[in-house]
């Protein structure tokens, strides 16, 4: 299975299209893409995990590299999430604690309306 991305800037969120698995072999574009996207001065992030099939360590590691990257600057990463397996992962990492989780993008953005 191989690693889509994409992204847009909504409302001054950018949210982060993933679709497949993070895996060893994908996570490098998808640690090239959160890099780049903070880069160009892109500090609330938004991942959108709903189409991810597969994380594994690795995978994880981007992530928290990205929340790390971003909160250099005030910013923050946060992921959207329903799929038990995947949320089972960051329940047993403790990484539930660290990340803000969301069942929608819309709801996602509806913390963030609130927050400005």
């Amino acid at each position: 299975m191989d690693l889509k991305l994409d992204h847009r800037t909504e409302d001054g969120l950018t949210i982060v299209e993933v679709e497949g698995e993070i895996d060893v072999y994908t996570a490098p574009r998808l640690r090239e893409l959160l890099i780049d996207l903070v880069n160009k001065g892109n500090f609330r992030l938004l991942v959108n995990m709903e189409k991810v099939d597969f994380l594994d360590s690795t995978g994880l590691g981007v992530l928290v590299g990205g929340l790390k990257r971003v909160r250099a600057h005030d910013g923050s990463l946060e992921l959207v999430c329903t799929q038990e397996r995947i949320l089972k992962i960051f329940r047993i990492t403790g990484l539930t604690k660290v990340f803000g989780i969301y069942a929608s993008v819309d709801e996602a953005k509806e913390a963030h309306g609130k927050d400005k």
